[in-house]
Order: C-alpha cells, then sequence, then structure tokens
C-alpha cells in the first residue's frame, strides 16, 4: 500500500468494502463489529486515521487524513485484542496490517480477508448469535439468529441435504421420475452394481434414503425428497422453496415471457423434473442443430457443456433449507442462473478454480453418476474457458446478499460487438484510441451493461480492488466515466456529455506532445502494429531506473521520476502490455526484467 493507493481506495475504491475510523490515540470499539462484518462478507480494508463527513455528497471532500498519533500503541493493542477471546478467529497475516505515510501523517491500513467457509461465522465477545455481523451497503448490521445458523451448517462438510425427514419414505418419490433417472444411469453404467437393486436400496445407495442407526428410523433424505419427490409432499415439506423458468427472449411488445415452467400441477415439481425440461430449452448460441437423446445432447459443444454446468451448479450449490427461488431467465443476450444462498468461498477463488465441498453432495453425486456436473474444481473454469473460445462477455458471478442469493449471468454477446464500437467511438471520438487496453475494455462493459462496480471490473480485469481504483479514477478525470454513490455502493456509467476538452492534454498522444503522449499512442497510435514503439520520456526513465534496480517499488519510480504512483502503474502497465518488460516473481518479492528492446525506436534504444 502507497498513499496514493489510500487515495484511490478513499476515491473510487468498493464502498462496502472499505470502512475509516480516526482512531487518533486509540484503537476504536466499533472496529471489531467492522471485522466481524468483512470476515462474515466480501472482505474489506479498515483505514486508521481518516474521518468521513457522511453529510458530503461529494465524495472527493468526504474524508479527512488526520492520522493515528502513535501508530505504534494503536497497532500492540490491535494484535494484543485480536489475538486474545474478542475475535472468533485471527484471520490476519503480519502483511495484512499497514503504515502508510499519507500527506505527512500516518494512517494504518487493516486488510481483512473473507473467512473460509469453515471458519465462519467470525464473531466477537465470545457469543455468535450476538457477536456476528455483515456487512451492505448501509455498513455494519447484526446477523439475524437464521443467517448464524445458515453459516454454521455452512461450516459442516456433510452438507445440507443428508438429514433424514421423518415420516417421508417411498410413498413420496414419484416413480415416473425415479424411472427416467435409472434409465439414464443403466445407459451411462450399463454394468453397475446398482442396477439390481430395487427402488428402495438404489436410492439409499445415492443418499436419498436413510435409516437413523440409534433410533432406527428410516425415510427419505432431503436429497432424496427434493430430487424425486411427487409435487405435493415436495410443497409440504418445502414450502419456502420454489422453481421457476422464464424465457423473456424475442419478446413482442406487450409480452412479459414468450414460454414459463413452474408448478401448475402438470408436473411433479423435484429438481430432477425441473432440470430435464429446462435444459432443452437453454440451446444458446450453439453451432450446430440442437439434437437431444433424452436428455443427452448429441455432439455437444463446449457451450452446452458449460450451460449444463452452471445449471448443475446452480442446483448443488442452493440452500434449500431458507426461503428462496431456484430460477433460470433466458434473455436476449444472457442467461441468468439464481439460487437462493450464499457463496461459500470468496468470487475470485471460484473464477481460478478453486473447489469447496458442495452444499447438497448427495445431490451433486446424483447429477455426476450421469454425467452431469464437471470434476473437482473444474466447473467454473469451463464455463469461462467456453465463453473465451466464443469471445462472449465474460459470465458475471455475485453474491447478492440483501436478498440472500447467487447469481450467475451468462452473457451471449460479444466483448465488444460492432454496436458497442460504434456508440464508443461516436461518443468519445479519437480520445478512445488513446486509452490503455484495459480502460478501453471497462468501457466496453460500461457502455453494455449500462453501469459496473469495481467488484465486477475485479472478476473481468483479473485484479485487485486498488488497480481497478487507479483505472476507475483515471477514466473518471478525464470525463469519460461518471460516478454515482449510493451510500456504501458506487457505479460507474458513461458519460453522455463528453467533450474532448474534458481530456487532459498529456492524454492526446503525440498529437499534443504531453508528458504521457507516447503512452497512450504517441506517433504509433499506442501498440506496435507491425513497426517500432515510441515510448514517452515516462517510460523511458522507468526503463533506466529498472536496468539499474529491477526492484524498484513504484512509489521509487514515482519519486525518482517526480510523477504519482498512478501514472507510474499506468505506464507500467503499458509496457508490459507491449511485451517490452515483464514482471518474475511475485509483487513484493519479484524483479522486472527489460525483454524486448528489439520493438522500440532506434532513438528509444538509444536512450
Amino acid at each position: 500500500m502507497q498513499a496514493d493507493d489510500i487515495k484511490n481506495l478513499l476515491s473510487f475504491g468498493e464502498r462496502i468494502q472499505l470502512e475509516v475510523k480516526e482512531a487518533k490515540n486509540s484503537v476504536p470499539k466499533s472496529i471489531w463489529e467492522t471485522y466481524s462484518s468483512f470476515a462474515n462478507t466480501q472482505g474489506g480494508y479498515i483505514l486508521l486515521g481518516i474521518s468521513e463527513n457522511l453529510h458530503e455528497e461529494d465524495i472527493l471532500k468526504r474524508f479527512t487524513v488526520v492520522g493515528v498519533d502513535d501508530p505504534r500503541k494503536v497497532l500492540t493493542d490491535f494484535w494484543n485484542t485480536i489475538n486474545s477471546e474478542k475475535v472468533s478467529a485471527n484471520l490476519l497475516r503480519d502483511e495484512d496490517v499497514e503504515t502508510i505515510d499519507v500527506e505527512g501523517r500516518d494512517v494504518v491500513s487493516i486488510h481483512i480477508p473473507q473467512a473460509d467457509y469453515r471458519n465462519k461465522p467470525v464473531y466477537i465477545n465470545g457469543n455468535a448469535f450476538k457477536g456476528s455481523f455483515k456487512r451492505n451497503h448501509e455498513g455494519d448490521y447484526h446477523c439475524t439468529e437464521q443467517a448464524v445458523r445458515e453459516m454454521i451448517r455452512d461450516a459442516s462438510e456433510s452438507g445440507n441435504d443428508g438429514m433424514l425427514i421423518e415420516n417421508y419414505g417411498m410413498d413420496d418419490i414419484d416413480i415416473d421420475t425415479l424411472h427416467s433417472y435409472r434409465q439414464i444411469f443403466e445407459i451411462r453404467n450399463h454394468d453397475h452394481v446398482f442396477n439390481g437393486y430395487n427402488d428402495k436400496e438404489f436410492l439409499r445407495n445415492l443418499g436419498g434414503y436413510t435409516t437413523e442407526r440409534a433410533s432406527g428410523k428410516e425415510g427419505l433424505t432431503v436429497a432424496g425428497l427434493l430430487m424425486f419427490g411427487k409435487g405435493l409432499p415436495v410443497r409440504d415439506r418445502f414450502d419456502n422453496f420454489r422453481m421457476d423458468y422464464l424465457d423473456q427472449s424475442n419478446l413482442l411488445p406487450g409480452m412479459r415471457w414468450s414460454d414459463r415452467l413452474t408448478y401448475d400441477g402438470n408436473w411433479a415439481n423435484n429438481l430432477f423434473n425441473f432440470f430435464r425440461l429446462v435444459l432443452p430449452k437453454l440451446s444458446v448460441g450453439t453451432k450446430h442443430p440442437f439434437k437431444l437423446d433424452g436428455i443427452q445432447r448429441i455432439d455437444e459443444t463446449l457451450v452446452d457443456v458449460a450451460i449444463r454446468e452452471a445449471f448443475t451448479n446452480s442446483i448443488v450449490h442452493a440452500d434449500y433449507l431458507i426461503t428462496g427461488v431456484l430460477k433460470v431467465v433466458k434473455k436476449d443476450n444472457y442467461l441468468l442462473f439464481s439460487n437462493p444462498g450464499s457463496l461459500r468461498i470468496p468470487v475470485e477463488r471460484i473464477y481460478k478454480g478453486d473447489y469447496s465441498t458442495s452444499r447438497n453432495p448427495r445431490i451433486q453425486n446424483m447429477f455426476r453418476m450421469i454425467g452431469f456436473g464437471e470434476n473437482i474444481g473444474s466447473g467454473f473454469p469451463t464455463i469461462l474457458r467456453a465463453w473465451k473460445e466464443e469471445k462472449w462477455r465474460e459470465p458475471d458471478l455475485r453474491e447478492v446478499s440483501d436478498v440472500n442469493t447467487v447469481e450467475l449471468k451468462l452473457w451471449t454477446t460479444s466483448l465488444l460487438p460492432q454496436r458497442i464500437s460504434e456508440q464508443l467511438h461516436e461518443l468519445f471520438g479519437s480520445s478512445i484510441n488513446h486509452l490503455m487496453a484495459d480502460e478501453q475494455r471497462i468501457l466496453a462493459v460500461v457502455a453494455s451493461e449500462d453501469n459496473v462496480t469495481n467488484a465486477r471490473l475485479q472478476t473481468i480485469l483479473d485484479k485487485n480492488s486498488i488497480e481497478v481504483g487507479w483505472f476507475l479514477s483515471h477514466l473518471t478525470s478525464q470525463g469519460m466515466l461518471c460516478s454515482d454513490h449510493r451510500g456504501r455502493w458506487t457505479t460507474y456509467r458513461l458519460n453522455s456529455s463528453f467533450t474532448t476538452t474534458q481530456m487532459d492534454g498529456g492524454e492526446n498522444g503525440g498529437e499534443n506532445g504531453g508528458e504521457n503522449g507516447g503512452e497512450n499512442g504517441g506517433e504509433n497510435g499506442g501498440g506496435n502494429g507491425g513497426g517500432k514503439i515510441h515510448l514517452s520520456r515516462v517510460q523511458n526513465q522507468i526503463i533506466r531506473i529498472l536496468s539499474v534496480k529491477p526492484n524498484a517499488t513504484y512509489k521509487e519510480l514515482g519519486d525518482k521520476i517526480a510523477v504519482g504512483t498512478t501514472t507510474i502503474y499506468r505506464n507500467i502497465q503499458f509496457l508490459k502490455d507491449n511485451n517490452i518488460i515483464v514482471r518474475n516473481g511475485s509483487v513484493k518479492g519479484g524483479v522486472w526484467s527489460i525483454v524486448n528492446r528489439k520493438a522500440l525506436d532506434s532513438k528509444d534504444r538509444e536512450k
């Protein structure tokens, strides 16, 4: 963390993941509620030594750096408390806590990661039901007893779907549904020993029927009833839950949907029926005729596999013990999969293929036994790979904590369709050509989705909140984006009133000869285009410094060149994008290497 990072967090960071406190002489008591809320939600930063005027609407004027008078004492008290019985779990490493000089004053930055589902709830004062907090757009709030129980349930590796449901037995199973499943099972596993079992034993071995050893009670499990139950028993036992499919694509004026599947008495509304009835309706973006053998796709594409994976994931990760809707919506330009519950691990880890045990492992196994559901940890990367091959916009996975829902939006439109490209060039003219690739991508996403948040851009660009904040800071300062602050939630939209005079002269490439002109275009349009790359003064100085000191930090580079950290970051990105320099090793311990001097203009090579 550098001083510029702090300023960017205050101006353009995700408000839901940032809390500031004055703390001039001591650790504020309220810090522990925020620690709990960040740990139980999406993580975040606490900055000590910053005062906030909540009545100031201008976000750039809302914060004042007041500093911490004795940071060593404050940090000692903080570590002593967090390692006591005050909190249920210390999630922090030494590097998560830093003291930064901002405008000559000491600011303490504390980064709280999102807790692993096995450590939730993270609570204070020794009482999970009274000391657990979560975070929303308004700030920290007490968790309800139900929310605490949900986190405690999720901490169990055995899942939610193995529980015996008393007084529900084989008479509550829809035999047609179960036999349809068994036919597919036998085709895929023709010599499997389960094929010789009767329905009850078959279901028992799948985890859909169980016997309590201590009491001798037996009956259906949550998984068995939800997957194969008759409509009425399912609704009686799970009256908090329903399933819904809507086709809202190609609608005529006045139409709300062109097709809908919800319970109407014509089908047994269990999970397996919902899956097999809806799956054929999701033939979006296929490159050949959509053909099915039962519910098995013939000659399926990677997109088909990805859609099926998304649908399966939505089912197996839903929380069926809370009120909610398992919903699938088909739009002209995307598919939406929505399920009740929360994410058990952070979004960024899911994008990288990290694996956590399913909330409903028996339902997951039932799908896997008939060929649905990827291997451990490969499901979401399969979706990302399919969308990347189609050059579609990256899927949007998010947790909507206000309504306790997880949503996955699979866009079926180009990353930069002609319409969006034309819109951006019409609005920004040649100015857009002088932006970095990531900045152009941000504008394209904003144009496509109307507005975006820092969090959404983090998953698209694979960068952290501070790095995304740098880009948003630049685009906003250039007048290309407008920010809307609603409580602690900030969204960004295109500035429809943009004029080129709003842009700083140095950002207009070689045209105006500004300091950073070459960085975003210069005489060669910012890329090598088959020719040589001309560098700006700042970029040449960066290369000279890195030649002597390859482990120089952004702050050191900025101090030597007399520019801000944000300018250094953007120029470094340009050099990386054009394969002039590469980073070897970790962010903190690595070094820079200059790998492609041949791509530079001769005068730059001489420098």
